[in-house]
């Protein structure tokens, strides 16, 4: 939520012209217009080292005397679509802005507060656009300024950006969960203050201003924000946790959102998770035992994955875990950064480092690149198809799946198990067989037949090949394709 708008449009007022980051007007909302100049206005923000650019209805733009507007932003429309909803879907997905309204001495005033691009440029019907001076033109019509704001983008990390500026010491404690970040690390709280600040400044989670206030960067308020509501964009990158009854979205049946920074919140989501899911008790022990009908490694790991290896430039989008009677969807905003081919044996590659070296000193994650290894074996141990990953334009889901007999499982699953279980044998020094595929599948030496003829198709594929093709049918061993 933006405060003081009203210092913010006098002080804007007070500008000798309309610069390259502000854009004033009267009357003229025609959503066209205005998509373009949100473009625009973004890319400049960010080529002029500007956190937010902004667009002003009720100033005259010559005179910028307060003048009031008839605009209502909120009640405006495209046709029969609201027009923040519209601009939204035309706008790329790295776009970012909000509405705001207030009265300045009797006279109405709108305001769009538009965040500088990240990543990409802002383009707006698939064009970027740029301001050079007072005017909205396209991008590629300057060379310069492009080669100048790809620059400035491929140098600036998300974590990195200061999501809120001008803190006093007392407001950093109060907007984050300071005492989380010492008690994950295992370092004693300091009762000093300069003592706190060094070891947050240190780690990227507060920048030391010139004025003597701080900065809140966005990685400290993804990881220890006692509200991620407090920081603007960041609100929809909380995570939430849905259960639906059966296996389909058509009830709803529990909702939870994670509101918090995911180093203060990711036990109790993991936790949450894990009380949700479906499970068998053992009444013939002895003592009463209850196993979870999904391993909760590969859970853990999941969610882990997601948090971390989204791409935080997509907004609107956060990472969501959806629970059915008969399996786990996760998913995240952004594609991996690796082949999904290769996701056993390819090196770490994390799109967001700092964040990812931060989480695995707090003990969320290892950057040894065993994540992927660890859910597919501790499927295996359960005897489950292994995790199905699916790579859409904007996003990743992982899928993890109850136990089901053997005949149930899709082709395309039991190929991909196939594939992993070779993968996982050859990393060990081994190679996958009739009878350790059978053995994966926890299946009788009578399917040997359904075995072959899966093994035959992967090989087909080119997904697997055999070890030494001159080996009697019978003894023949199968490694990866790309061994």
């Amino acid at each position: 939520m933006l405060g003081n708008i009203d210092i913010l449009i006098n002080e804007l007022c007070k500008l000798p012209k309309e610069i390259e980051w502000v854009e004033f007007k009267h009357n003229n909302c025609e959503p066209t217009m205005v998509g373009e100049d949100i473009s625009a206005l973004s890319n400049s923000a960010t080529l002029n080292d500007r956190d937010y650019a902004y667009m002003i209805w009720g100033v005259d733009d010559k005179s910028h005397e307060i003048v009031g507007t008839k605009v209502r932003l909120q009640l405006a429309k495209k046709g029969e679509q609201e027009l923040e909803n519209w601009l939204r879907y035309l706008l790329s997905k790295n776009a970012d802005f909000e509405f705001y309204e207030t009265e300045i001495d009797g006279k109405h005033v709108e305001l769009i507060r538009i965040h500088k691009a990240l990543n990409e440029p802002v383009a707006f019907q698939k064009v970027d656009y740029i301001r050079s001076g007072s005017y909205t033109k396209k991008l590629h019509e300057f060379p310069v300024f492009r080669a100048q704001l790809w620059d400035k983008l491929r140098n600036a990390q998300f974590e990195d950006v200061r999501v809120k500026t001008d803190q006093r010491y007392e407001d950093v404690i109060r907007l984050l969960q300071v005492d989380a970040y010492f008690t994950l690390l295992k370092i004693p709280q300091p009762v000093e203050k300069d003592s706190v600040v060094h070891y947050l400044v240190e780690d990227g989670i507060i920048y030391k201003q010139d004025n003597g206030l701080y900065s809140i960067t966005n990685l400290g308020a993804i990881l220890f924000a006692k509200n991620l509501n407090e920081f603007a964009r960041l609100g929809r990158k909380a995570m939430r946790v849905v259960q639906y009854m059966g296996i389909n979205r058509l009830l709803i049946q529990k909702e939870e959102p994670f509101n918090q920074g995911y180093a203060v919140c990711f036990e109790n989501i993991v936790r949450y998770v894990n009380a949700l899911l479906p499970s068998n008790e053992d009444v013939n022990s002895v003592q009463l035992l209850t196993t979870s009908k999904f391993p909760l490694p590969s859970v853990r790991e999941a969610i882990a994955n997601s948090l971390i290896h989204q791409d935080f430039y997509i907004t609107g989008a956060a990472p969501v875990v959806e629970i059915f009677d008969n399996r786990i969807e996760v998913t995240n905003p952004g594609t991996p950064l690796v082949d999904v081919f290769r996701i056993i044996d390819n090196p770490p590659k994390s799109r967001n480092e700092k964040l990812a070296s931060l989480m695995r000193r707090l003990k969320m994650c290892e950057e040894l690149g065993r994540g992927w290894d660890r859910m597919v074996l501790t499927c295996e141990a359960q005897f489950l198809p292994a995790p199905r990953i699916e790579v859409f334009q904007d996003s990743t889901k992982v899928t993890l799946f109850s136990e089901m007999e053997f005949g149930n499982i899709q082709m395309e699953d039991k190929l991909w198990s196939c594939y992993l279980h070779a993968c996982l044998m050859y990393i060990q020094g081994d190679a996958l067989t009739n009878k350790s595929l059978r053995t994966r599948f926890n299946v009788k030496e009578t399917t040997a037949g359904s075995i072959s003829r899966l093994i035959k198709e992967s090989v087909s594929r080119l997904q697997i090949k055999a070890l030494d093709p001159e080996t009697a049918k019978r003894y023949m061993r199968y490694i990866p394709v790309w061994a």
